[in-house]
């Protein structure tokens, strides 16, 4: 096959500078900040935030948490279902637009959520976006292969990433300017006009240029086995139980998916709670959070292509190692980290946004290096998703609950030491099978 024409790659790659504004505002920094500041009725004897929903009462940090949870469950559930959806390519682009749609109205909604009364609509929008996100991401994804030959595809796929990195960023620093300079849109240190205005730009960002994006990309192709047409439902969920009977005879594949089902538990759990533990627990400001998760955010670039470059030399499955035992002491010490030492905490986002980026890139490449020669590669790839997704709920969940059974979010990292420990024993089992098999082989 030959690449798209330069219109359709460009207007591919512009989903990544519509959407990835929602990670990073939304996800990482202004919203969880804004979260914690906002959802609140009381605070108890450890000096925790409480908050009512639905009839209970949650340290509001907790709530984020399982809330998020829940996102990434249904998340979960659905992804088999829109990959059967992405194979079947008969409307692919309707479902993107769908997804981004409800995504990003569910960001500009996030507007209207400016206290603890507002709170279910505040938690519905956060679930809502989430889902529109992962889920368009399906279908993103998914057009890959149609509009690049194969030889192009790393390069088309860094095109997209490069473009999300810097559509990002500008929004971000647009956004910056309102929280620190509130009286440009009317508003005081004490209002929540700034940090609402924040999401509402987030919403309009993300579906207007996602509009540009889907006005150039193809409608897709129809499978032409049109059985699948009418088993949607069920053709996805019966692909991941194909791989799960094929991974009982793939000994080093099924070890490493039970490491990276840890380790990966941590990493993201990290990603998904660090601006929470950081304003909450380390009582460090608004600003200096968002920060440092440019700081992490700039850092992870360098980061994988480092990473990438020693796994070369030292092999991927040693290379994950390092990055493990690396997250093990960045949550011991971020376990240690001392309230309002905003200075380590630059040190600690430094690190931490050196490892995040590389372990994310070198974990799927190295999924991809030991799969069996297959075509069925995107059955493979959704049953890593899933993986994925699923490892993101018990990690936030059990966050969260940690939290609420102990008072303090610091005993919930010193679990993810724990997880990140599993992963590496799992690592080294891995490369112990991987290196046996060789000798036999």
């Amino acid at each position: 096959m030959q690449t798209a024409p330069k219109k359709v790659i460009n207007g591919w790659a512009m989903y990544d500078w519509a959407n990835s504004v929602y990670n990073l505002v939304i996800t990482s920094t202004i919203f969880p900040a804004y979260f914690e500041f906002i959802a609140k009725d009381r605070m108890d004897n450890s000096g925790n935030e409480i908050v009512t929903f639905l009839g209970r009462e949650y340290v509001n940090t907790a709530l984020y948490n399982y809330a998020l949870a829940f996102s990434f469950l249904i998340v979960a559930f659905m992804s088999p279902i829109l990959s059967s959806i992405a194979d079947y390519k008969g409307n692919k682009k309707s479902f993107m637009h769908f997804f981004l749609t409800i995504g990003s109205m569910a960001c500009a909604g996030l507007f209207f959520f400016n206290s603890s009364n507002q709170l279910g609509w505040g938690i519905l929008c956060m679930i809502i976006a989430c889902i529109g996100f992962w889920s368009s991401l399906v279908f993103y994804n998914s057009y890959l292969p149609e509009i690049a030959a194969p030889q192009d595809r790393d390069s088309v796929s860094a095109r997209g990433f490069a473009m999300g990195y810097i559509g990002s960023v500008i929004l971000q620093i647009i956004c910056f300017v309102f929280v620190f300079k509130p009286a440009l849109i009317g508003g005081n240190d004490l209002s929540t006009i700034q940090f609402r205005l924040s999401f509402l730009l987030v919403g309009i960002w993300w579906w207007s240029f996602g509009q540009f994006s889907l006005s150039r990309l193809p409608k897709g192709n129809k499978s032409a086995d049109s059985s699948n047409r009418k088993n949607l439902i069920i053709n996805g969920y019966s692909e991941l139980l194909k791989v799960w009977q094929q991974l009982k005879h793939l000994s080093v594949l099924k070890r490493f998916l039970f490491s990276f089902f840890f380790y990966n538990m941590g990493v993201q759990t990290v990603m998904l709670a660090a601006t929470l533990y950081g304003k909450s627990e380390l009582q460090i400001p608004t600003s200096n959070l968002i920060i440092a998760i440019l700081i992490i955010q700039v850092i992870a670039i360098p980061g994988a292509f480092i990473i990438s470059k020693l796994s070369s030399v030292i092999g991927n499955f040693k290379a994950l190692m390092l990055c493990v035992i690396v997250w093990i002491f960045l949550c011991i010490a971020g376990y240690l980290l001392p309230a309002k030492g905003i200075n380590q905490f630059y040190a600690l986002a430094v690190m931490v946004g050196f490892v995040m980026g590389g372990i994310q890139s070198l974990s799927r490449s190295t999924y991809s290096k030991i799969m069996p020669s297959t075509r069925d590669t995107t059955s493979f790839f959704s049953f890593f998703d899933v993986t994925e997704k699923i490892a993101i709920v018990i990690g936030m969940f059990s966050f969260g609950y940690i939290t609420e059974m102990t008072g303090s979010q610091r005993n919930s990292v010193l679990v993810l030491v724990v997880f990140f420990f599993i992963g590496l024993i799992g690592l080294f089992f891995t490369q112990q099978k991987k290196n046996n098999l060789s000798v036999l082989s």
